[in-house]
């Protein structure tokens, strides 16, 4: 017993030297795949109209304002695209949801927001992955286009 719990002892000492080696990918995932996947374009319906980096719009009416979202999703078991897929879709989601709050009808200038690090493009979206979660966090401005609905 007394050699089981010096094992143990020695075993935890030379765990607890060793750094710790969490994963952190930085992946560049298209809008497009994301959409794609898990009911995304059904779920955000056509009601809000999305815009993503410079991508050009109808004519401005009205800004309602802007909003950051950052979700999370869990990672164990899930390829890393199935996180970032659902972290996009989550993240889109509380875009709507902001967006209907506030009586727009689009969301222009949608940018990855990685802890506050802005990058924008107009096909791609930025998502991190580790070993136990994953997240992708975005921001846009929230308007009403001259041809919406609203």
């Amino acid at each position: 017993m007394k050699k089981i719990l010096s094992t143990m002892a020695v075993l935890a000492v030379i765990g607890s030297a060793l750094p710790a080696h969490a994963a952190d990918k930085k992946l560049m995932l298209p809008f497009a795949g994301a959409l794609e996947d898990n009911g995304a374009k059904e779920r955000l319906g056509d009601t809000i109209k999305y815009y993503f980096g410079t991508q050009k719009t109808p004519k401005v009416l009205e800004k309602r304002g802007s909003d950051q979202t950052s979700q999370k999703t869990n990672a164990f078991g899930k390829t890393d695209q199935a996180v970032c897929h659902w972290a996009f879709l989550s993240s889109m989601l509380a875009l709507q949801k902001r967006a209907q709050e506030v009586g727009a009808n689009a969301v222009i200038n949608i940018t990855s927001n990685y802890k506050n690090a802005t990058y924008s493009s107009e096909t791609d979206f930025e998502c991190h992955v580790g070993n136990i979660v994953g997240g992708v966090a975005l921001k846009g401005d929230f308007v009403r286009l001259a041809d919406g609905k609203k």
